[in-house]
């Protein structure tokens, strides 16, 4: 056992001093401080800009607009309704809208939401009572800004109109003035047609706010033409049924739950797929090293290849775990020094650890999963005289773990559970990975045991087989092995 130790430790330090180790360690914190930055430059929170040329009065501008900023405060009031029911803020005003979630936000709600300050002033109600860990409520910018028209197209008609709008939206030099232009033009009310320019396809949730602005008020025209008083015929444009709307609490929702839940699983196996190809990268430069420079004669004079190679699984392994027990050290700081918002996120994906069936599975099957797959990389170095050739190994095996665990991943992703992703569970060097993907979104306790046995029994005979791969390979520098070569080592047995 001291010469597994030994040999083990020396595994561990050689690999240890690579550059590309600690390149390699580096880069969960450095990709976590980057993608932090580029996520915020490439944040596009600017509102569209939106310029309405209304030459029939500005009546149905001013229409256009409030029912923008309608929008906008009804979007605003039921993210910050979703925000006071996910901590537990209802005290903060309970007869105000935001704490109502029990329907559809009307005009009325929404007027009364203004009336009381808005945003701001539900905020300062919110303050008041919030505690200090619980993260603030973050705005979001109004959807579309409404802009000043340009003078160059007040009057101008035909040609002159497309070729002034163009310059507005699609200029040749410098930035746009407005991503949307609308004319009404001075014969509306006779011949009700409006214009829509887009330096782009316009969103649909613009087009139907739009369409139902212009469609109200068309209507209103209408009544009015039939002898319908403007209170009455904006009583029947405004008659709406009263709308219950029931949601699950936040992240409470069954595709939100699952994949919320699914975020620790779905990290860990590609965290254990990522560890995987490292160390067995690491794995293959020390084995071949060691044959090129003559050191392993020197080596199996002291220890026996059985112990070698143990100790060498074992040593890799630990660089495995130790890479891994720092990528989730700087993953915690993250989540601690970013508090708040991602400390509240990370609670409900969390939540799988409180089972221990769950964390027991993890453990099992992550470092199960390692072994198996570490065996094989340990074998194929073994009987490899240089990189090229270990590549020529490596490669082809990469991808046939790489390939069918991406395709998992994305089904569990997608929530599917087929015949496909059910067969791959009980296929052994891909088994770590689709029990660790499928752990947030629910499998069998009988399916978890079996899948267990099977990949320690598919372990059991990688030991059996592969070691026996082992020894004969040790000494067989500059042998390049072919296939009834490779057979007979699998058949040998220990001298």
């Amino acid at each position: 056992m001291s010469n597994i130790l030994l040999v083990a430790q020396r595994e561990f330090r050689q690999i240890v001093q690579m550059k590309s180790f600690w390149l390699t360690l580096l880069l969960i914190p450095v990709a976590l401080g980057v993608g932090s930055v580029v996520g915020k430059l490439f944040d596009d929170d600017e509102a569209t800009k939106v310029m309405l040329v209304d030459r029939a009065g500005g009546e149905v501008a001013e229409r256009i607009e409030t029912s923008f900023a309608l929008e906008d405060d009804r979007d605003a009031l039921a993210r910050l309704s979703r925000y006071v029911r996910r901590h537990g803020l209802e005290a903060a005003d309970p007869d105000a809208p935001w704490t109502q979630y029990d329907r559809w936000y009307t005009p009325a709600d929404i007027e009364a939401f203004r009336q009381s300050g808005g945003l701001e002033g539900a905020l300062e109600k919110i303050d008041a009572v919030r505690d200090k860990d619980t993260p603030e409520f973050e705005p979001r910018e109004a959807s579309y800004e409404f802009v000043e028209p340009d003078p160059s197209i007040a009057t101008a008609t035909g040609e002159a109109l497309d070729e002034a709008v163009e310059q507005i939206i699609d200029p040749k030099d410098g930035d746009e003035e407005a991503s949307y232009v609308i004319l009404i033009d001075s014969d509306y009310a006779e011949r009700p047609v409006v214009r829509l320019w887009s330096n782009d396809t316009p969103r649909s949730s613009f087009v139907t706010t739009l369409q139902d602005t212009l469609t109200t008020d068309l209507r209103g025209r209408l009544l009015a033409e039939d002898g319908v008083s403007p209170e009455r015929a904006a009583l029947v444009q405004t008659a709406q049924p009263a709308i219950a709307v029931t949601t699950p609490e936040p992240g409470d929702g069954a595709r939100e739950s699952m994949a919320v839940r699914s975020i620790l699983p779905l990290a860990l196996a590609y965290v254990l797929l990522m560890a995987l190809m490292l160390s067995g990268g690491w794995m293959l430069q020390s084995s071949v090293e060691e044959r090129t420079n003559k050191l392993l004669e020197s080596v199996l004079a002291c220890v026996k290849a059985e112990d070698l190679m143990y100790g060498k699984l074992i040593g890799t392994v630990a660089v495995g775990l130790a890479l891994v027990a720092s990528w989730v050290i700087f993953a915690a700081i993250a989540a601690f020094w970013f508090s708040g918002a991602v400390s509240d996120f990370l609670r409900p994906a969390l939540a799988p650890l409180t089972d221990p069936v769950i964390v027991i599975a993890i453990i099992y099957f992550f470092v199960a999963g390692y072994i198996s797959i570490s065996v094989i990389f340990l074998a194929i170095g073994s009987m490899t005289d240089s990189m090229n050739e270990a590549q020529g190994y490596f490669m082809p095996l990469t991808f046939a773990i790489l390939l069918p665990v991406t395709f998992l991943i994305q089904a569990v992703l997608a929530g599917n559970d087929g015949p496909i992703v059910q067969v791959m569970t009980w296929i052994p060097f891909i088994t770590p990975f689709a029990v660790l993907a499928q752990l947030g979104t629910g499998i069998e306790l009988w399916v978890l045991i079996g899948t267990g046995l099977l990949l320690a029994a598919f372990i059991v005979v990688e030991f059996v087989y592969l070691g026996r791969l082992f020894r004969a390979s040790l000494l067989a520098t500059g042998q390049k092995p072919g296939l009834k070569t490779l057979i007979e080592r699998f058949k040998s047995q220990a001298g």
